[in-house]
């Protein structure tokens, strides 16, 4: 879904940021995961097992990770939201949430479906490529203002993609290249004091008087 990144319905990376925080439509908004529910997710990452679903079904799960790599595809740059377990994210998300939140994107979900199969005459899960852009490309065009649940439910997804991606290791430290919090065995000091580039501050050596 590559052809994605620079359309409407596709994140770029350059406007990540920008996009957290906007305001949606009925569907409510997930709020972050809890301390509890972010440990669930670091181990959900670090065990790479088959998901283990608290909310959604199977083929909701297979739904919400479809429409969320195509959100974030895989790029030359970084592995995707499929990678990064984002899916799995907002399967927690859900477990923290209100029934009603549940409720609504168990709806949107079948919502997104029903624009496939009347667009494509299938579900989301079996679209081609070319057809995940066309149908996404159409119902982002008024992400602004959503109106219809399905319009509405990508834009929330959308929201939650990004959130979850940017919170998994892949996002951190792949994807932004974030390299702080890094356990070191021992303190080995700057080595710019001996005259050296340091290579764990970036300093450079200075020239001696």
């Amino acid at each position: 879904m590559n052809e994605m990144n620079e359309s409407a319905a596709g994140v770029s990376r350059r406007a990540v940021l920008k996009a957290i925080g906007t305001s949606v439509g009925t569907i409510a908004m997930l709020p972050a995961l809890s301390e509890e529910g972010a440990l669930a997710f670091e181990a959900i990452q670090r065990a790479a097992a088959a998901p283990k679903l608290k909310v959604l079904t199977p083929a909701q799960y297979a739904t919400v990770d479809a429409l969320t790599e195509a959100i974030i595809p895989t790029d030359a740059h970084s592995p995707g939201a499929r990678a990064a377990r984002v899916a799995d994210y907002i399967d927690l998300l859900l477990s923290e949430s209100d029934a009603g939140t549940r409720t609504a994107w168990a709806d949107g979900v079948a919502a997104l479906d029903a624009a496939s199969v009347a667009a494509h005459k299938v579900p989301f899960v079996k679209l081609q490529p070319a057809q995940v852009n066309a149908l996404l490309t159409t119902i982002s065009a008024n992400e602004a203002r959503p109106t219809t649940p399905v319009e509405q439910f990508f834009k929330v997804t959308k929201d939650a993609t990004i959130r979850g991606y940017y919170t998994s290791e892949i996002g951190i430290q792949q994807d932004l290249q974030y390299k702080g919090n890094q356990y070191l065995p021992e303190f080995v000091g700057c080595h710019t004091e001996d005259g050296k580039d340091c290579p764990h501050c970036g300093q450079k050596a200075q020239p001696r008087a």
